[in-house]
Parts: C-alpha cells; sequence; structure tokens
C-alpha cells in the first residue's frame, strides 16, 4: 500500500508519544552526510518560533537559548505577556514542555482564543516553552554537529538528567520565582521521572501533565507494539541510523512495510495511533505538518521499545551486565520510583479514555503509586471522550483541560 509522506509523518508523531497534528517546516532540509555515511536532517532556519508564530499574532515574545551541563544548546521562547499589553501584577512563569517528535510549536498550533501558550499569556501568566535537544531550534552543541552519531548517543534519561534541569534552572533564574510546569507525553514522563529523584521540585510550584506517561506497557497503538515487538528501532540502530528522523527513508519504508501487513488498515491512521480524538478541526492536521514531526535520538527511540515490552519504568537497558555495570554500578538498569515523589507536590493530571498512547490500564498503575499523595495536592481529571492529540488540539480544549487547569494553578 501507498502512503503519502505526509501521512507517514502524521503516524510516526502520533506512534511515539508525541502530540499528533503540527506545522509544515518553513525551513528547507539539507541531506548531509554524517561521518559514518548516514544522511542526516541540516536545518537552515529562516526564522525563529517567535517570529513564525508568536509575533505573526500580535503578541510579544523573546529567543533564549540555554546549554546544557552535558553540552546541548536549547531554543526557548518566552511570551512575558497576553495581547493587549502588560497588566498589573506579578505574573507567575510556566514552562511547557513538548513530546516526543515534537517541539515548543505543539503549544502554538490551535489559534490564540484556544492555544494554552497564548490563553496563558492573556490570562496573567509569564509563559517559557523549551524544545528538546535533536529539535530543528534545538540542535546546538558547543562540540559536536548533529551529523555526528555522538550527538544523538542519548534517550530520556538524558532529557530527565540535562534538560528539564537546565531549562527550569533558566527559568527560575530569568523570574526569580518558583514555577509552574505543564507537560504533554513525553514531557510529562520526564517530569515524573526527575520528581521521582527529587531533582528540580525546589523551584517548582506544581505540574500539570496531559496525558500522563510513566507506565507504556499495556500500549493499545498497534504501530507502537509492531515496533517494540519487532526490535524496528534497535535493527536500525544496527544500520546506523543514529538520528531517527520522522522524515527520513529508513522511517517511512518501515511504515510502507506496516502498512503491507495482512490485517493492517492504514486508511484511518490518525484514529489507529491517538485513539479516536474527538474534537480536532481537520485543518489542524495541515497547520500540523508545516512545522512536524522533529527528529529524535534512534537510541531514544529503543528506550520507549523497552518500555513497552517490559512494561517497566527504568533507566536504558544496555542489555549486557557489564555495560549497565559500568553506566549504573549495577548489572540492571535503576527503576524511576513513582512512589518516591513527594506527596505534598501539587499535581494535576488529566488523560483520556479514548487514548492509544497513554492508555487507562497504565495511567490507573501510575495513580496507584500515588495513592498516599495528600488529597488537596492530587487533582485528577478523565475525559472518557479525549484521545490523545485532544489535550494539545482539540477545539473544546479550553473548556474541557485549560480553564480547570489554570484554576488548579491559581490555588498553588
Amino acid at each position: 500500500m501507498k502512503m503519502g509522506s505526509n501521512l507517514t509523518s502524521i503516524i510516526l508523531v502520533i506512534l511515539f508519544c508525541g502530540s499528533a497534528v503540527g506545522d509544515r517546516t518553513r525551513t528547507k532540509l539539507l541531506s548531509v552526510k554524517g561521518q559514518d555515511g548516514m544522511s542526516a536532517a541540516a536545518p537552515v532556519p529562516s526564522d525563529g518560533v517567535c517570529k513564525s508564530m508568536v509575533e505573526t499574532r500580535g503578541y510579544v515574545c523573546e529567543e533564549h537559548s540555554v546549554a546544557t551541563q552535558d553540552g546541548y544548546i536549547l531554543s526557548m521562547q518566552r511570551i512575558p505577556e497576553g495581547k493587549s499589553g502588560k497588566t498589573p501584577g506579578n505574573r507567575l512563569p510556566v514552562l511547557l514542555q513538548h513530546g516526543l517528535v515534537m517541539d515548543a510549536i505543539t503549544w502554538l498550533l490551535l489559534p490564540p482564543e484556544q492555544s494554552l501558550a497564548f490563553l496563558l499569556a492573556d490570562n496573567g501568566f509569564d509563559v517559557w516553552l523549551a524544545s528538546t535537544r535533536g529539535t530543528k531550534y534545538s540542535r546546538g552543541h558547543i562540540s559536536l554537529s548533529p551529523n555526528d552519531p555522538r550527538y544523538w548517543d542519548w534517550t530520556w534519561d538524558e532529557l530527565v538528567a540535562y534538560d528539564l534541569p537546565a531549562t527550569i534552572q533558566y527559568v527560575h533564574d530569568q523570574s526569580g520565582q518558583k514555577l509552574h510546569y505543564i507537560g504533554h507525553s513525553l514531557g510529562t514522563l520526564i517530569a515524573l521521572a526527575a520528581f521521582s529523584k527529587d531533582q528540580t521540585l525546589n523551584m517548582l510550584r506544581s505540574a500539570a501533565l496531559l496525558s500522563p506517561i510513566a507506565f507504556v506497557g499495556q500500549i493499545t497503538s498497534p504501530l507502537a507494539r509492531y515496533a517494540a515487538e519487532n526490535f524496528i528501532a534497535e535493527t536500525l540502530y544496527r544500520l546506523g541510523v543514529h538520528e531517527f528522523n520522522p522524515r527520513g527513508e529508513a522511517v517511512i519504508k518501515l511504515l510502507k512495510d506496516f502498512c503491507s501487513k495482512p490485517g493492517v488498515d492504514c486508511t484511518n491512521l490518525l484514529t489507529s495511533f491517538t485513539g479516536p480524538n474527538c474534537c480536532l478541526n481537520s485543518s489542524i492536521v495541515d497547520v500540523f505538518l508545516e512545522h512536524e514531526p522533529q527528529p529524535t535520538a534512534t537510541k531514544n527511540m529503543i528506550h520507549l521499545a523497552q518500555m513497552i515490552r517490559e512494561g517497566s519504568l527504568a533507566m536504558y537497558d544496555y542489555k549486557k551486565e557489564d555495560e549497565n555495570r559500568k553506566h549504573y554500578g549495577q548489572p540492571t538498569p535503576p527503576v524511576y520510583d513513582m512512589t518516591s515523589i513527594p506527596n505534598d507536590f501539587p499535581l494535576f493530571l488529566s488523560y483520556g479514555g479514548a487514548d492509544a498512547i497513554s492508555d487507562v490500564k497504565d495511567v490507573k498503575i501510575l495513580l496507584d503509586s500515588l495513592k498516599d499523595h495528600e488529597g488537596d495536592k492530587l487533582v485528577v481529571q478523565y475525559r472518557d471522550d479525549y484521545a490523545h492529540a485532544d489535550f494539545v488540539m482539540g477545539e473544546n480544549a479550553k473548556q474541557v483541560v485549560y480553564d480547570p487547569l489554570m484554576a488548579f494553578f491559581r490555588l498553588q
């Protein structure tokens, strides 16, 4: 069965804990041969997130960059005020963190009166957007090029250890006060993992987690399962593909192979990977493809596949005892213990009954880990009709999720 690259892109985004539908890049992608002969996407940005997505809507926007302790240079944006300009009173900072194979534009896809980033700015918050390493605007490094395999030697463990602390610390230092955190999908996983190690909590007021991901052993997305059970990411890695580029030839071939299998119906791909989203406007798919999906590390995809196969929440498994000992000082990877999250840290969790990535059964395991959380410090919202993409692109997300979320923030 033939598939267009646009459809392919949608699939991949949704598949691996990303958001689901975003915007066609205005940057040209040049094919550059890396040192190992592989092709790498070298972006030539013609504009930044502020210029292309925020200022065009009439909002003030600042471009920032922050270096991680392991040398990556991350792009950040700040929307310091609402469309109507400065308002009296203290504006509390909020940091928004996207899902995998997405970037900060996740939060800017809907019209301003519906997009979470703009709503926060218009409601008196100081809004900060982060983009993780390897994405279009965060491809810098103090010494490595994205064409070097060593640039892609990381998983979400490094996002927990380096990217998240760097961005939270930066916002804390710039604003001089504690901040609220919002994550979607993989952006929730790295936060939960950090919180379980008591990292960054001293700089945070609260966290809102949309489509929370901690456990994915019961994920119902057919392609995610297929990729994990058939060791697809491991195969790509062995072939020397260190950058997992959803628009790359290797990944597109994988999807075509999957869709040609007997009994596989790829006609309604969006639904089959996110679950049936209740509330997406069809035009947002076009907006999405202008900017997304974004690359990540193939090693990161391997880590996620390990979690799906094993139902575990642990650090990357090198599959050799001596390698694990070298990295962790023990034969098996350390686990992230969700019961270690402090019971008095304010959490807002919102999940959907139709979500094929953040499955209800897996969310229940997470909630069970949080059962001793102080009652007034944990708000859990369940929407029976919501699937994975609705949380960041649903037409009614303002009324359904964002208004309650902002009310929660005001209480902290």
